[in-house]
């Protein structure tokens, strides 16, 4: 491991070296090491002790090797984990030095990474103040920090303002567009751009996938490909799978898998591999999913890998092998996480493997993992329980989860066990416990109505169907897709 003096070595005395090299040398450190923050601080510290800052006035034929270092520390404190570090560093020198568009540029990047609009709008002031208000990297830098903020009408404002933009300018913005959910303003400048790239096509069919548009997301992907001759990146195909995962069309997911060999994604990208195993297992193909697993070679698979062969088991309702799956994923040395729990309780819960599922809450909580479990392990353990018909496990466990994580989803899971099973008089305590967190839901009226009557109990059922109609709720429709 490397070890850093505290001291820089007595050769950085400007007695023995010229400034010049001493600059050169203080940013060849900071290149050296990029990542070692000890080293940025060291850096930091002696070019404030040293002299260097106040001899500056001195020397102005190297203003520009102090602009390099001072913009490359400035750099290493944005990019890493406190950029607040940044805006101090810039707050202590700024009176000593005039700086350039890398400056703000970076300074930029620091305030987006920390999510601040206050500081967003400080920035832009001085930007405004100092004559920035024209450079094109500076304002594509300005626009980002706002659309990553959600200050849209900034960003927006910024990019109507700009006298000159660039396609970085234009993906920026209508990146954030999406990511905030305004689809169709981002579809109109995206159909505004002078020159698409395929961050921008990227960008926009990202948007309709998250809008939950899969149709759209796989034209525009399409689109592209025929009509632009755009070729798709790793990061483009990672946007497409969700879409293909939504509509189930096993041709999509086959297309792409080919594209994705073609190119040698599959063999260079895990995410894509283990996307087209999620997606081949989603696309009702689980052979499919299983085989191109087994092709992995087992350098490769990492717990995203085994984890995804999982849920796909899971889904498909084959317990047994997701189970199979899990064992052999722990002899080769990979350590589940809270993800790979979920999905092997899912197995479990489907599979009707109920005291298989009870050993893996237990070794979850209990065992070497020590993963605390989430309200979705506790749903899905309720769930699991519910299935079996042992309601009474199911409601203990219901009462055994923290009051801080518990919500009304876990009742309704387990009301509705109890219509399946009918246990009226567990599905009554458990409607209480509903209508004491949501009184707004009628399915929850509904569903204990149908208990009543399923059990020859109408008048109660009536009775619920009156209170649903004095509290003025409703029960939204259900439908049906094919």
């Amino acid at each position: 491991m490397l070890r850093f003096r505290r001291r820089l070595p007595r050769h950085f005395s400007a007695t023995k070296l010229q400034q010049h090299q001493q600059l050169k040398q203080l940013v060849s450190i900071l290149l050296k090491y990029p990542s070692r923050r000890q080293a940025t601080q060291q850096v930091h510290s002696h070019f404030i002790t040293s002299g260097l800052l106040h001899n500056h006035h001195h020397h102005h034929h190297h203003s520009a090797s102090y602009i390099l270092l001072f913009n490359t520390l400035l750099r290493r404190y944005s990019l890493g984990q406190s950029p607040l570090e940044a805006f101090l560093f810039y707050k202590h020198l700024s009176c000593n030095l005039s700086f350039d568009s890398f400056t703000y540029t970076f300074l930029l990047h620091a305030c987006s990474n920390f999510g601040s609009t206050p500081a967003g709008l400080q920035l832009h002031a001085i930007i405004l103040k100092v004559g920035f208000q024209s450079h094109v990297y500076v304002q594509t830098a300005l626009v980002y920090v706002y659309a990553v903020c959600g200050s849209l009408f900034e960003a927006l404002h910024v990019f109507y303002e700009m006298p000159e933009r660039n396609t970085v300018t234009w993906n920026v913005v209508i990146t954030g567009l999406t990511k905030w959910g305004h689809l169709q303003l981002a579809r109109s400048l995206f159909d505004q751009m002078p020159t698409r790239t395929v961050v921008s096509w990227t960008a926009i069919i990202d948007g309709y996938t998250r809008m939950n548009l899969p149709d759209e997301a796989l034209a525009l992907f399409r689109r592209m490909i025929i009509d632009d001759g755009i070729e798709p990146t790793e990061v483009t195909l990672l946007v497409i799978f969700p879409a293909i995962s939504n509509l189930g069309t096993l041709k999509n997911c086959q297309s792409v898998h080919a594209y994705g060999e073609k190119r040698g994604f599959n063999a260079s990208d895990i995410r894509i591999t283990n996307s087209l195993i999620d997606s081949y297992a989603k696309c009702g193909c689980i052979k499919s999913a299983s085989r191109f697993f087994e092709e992995i070679s087992g350098q490769r698979k990492n717990l995203v890998s085994w984890t995804s062969l999982i849920s796909g088991f899971a889904m498909h309702g084959m317990g047994k092998e997701a189970l199979e799956s899990f064992e052999r994923m722990e002899e080769v040395g990979m350590k589940p996480n809270r993800v790979t729990f979920l999905s092997v309780l899912n197995a479990c819960s489907h599979g009707g493997l109920v005291d298989e599922g009870l050993k893996f809450f237990n070794k979850m909580v209990n065992g070497t993992c020590q993963v605390v479990p989430d309200i979705k392990h506790y749903g899905c353990l309720i769930d699991m329980l519910g299935r079996a018909g042992r309601l009474e496990e199911a409601e203990k466990m219901a009462f055994e989860i923290p009051a801080e994580i518990l919500n009304v989803v876990i009742w309704r899971t387990l009301l509705g066990a109890c219509s399946f099973h009918g246990n009226v008089e567990m599905g009554e305590r458990v409607t209480r416990k509903i209508l004491e967190m949501e009184r707004a839901y009628g399915g929850d009226y509904v569903l204990m109505s149908n208990i009543f009557a399923g059990v020859g109990m109408f008048g109660d059922a009536e009775r619920l169907r009156k209170l649903m109609d004095e509290r003025n709720v409703f029960k939204v429709p259900g439908h049906s897709l094919v």
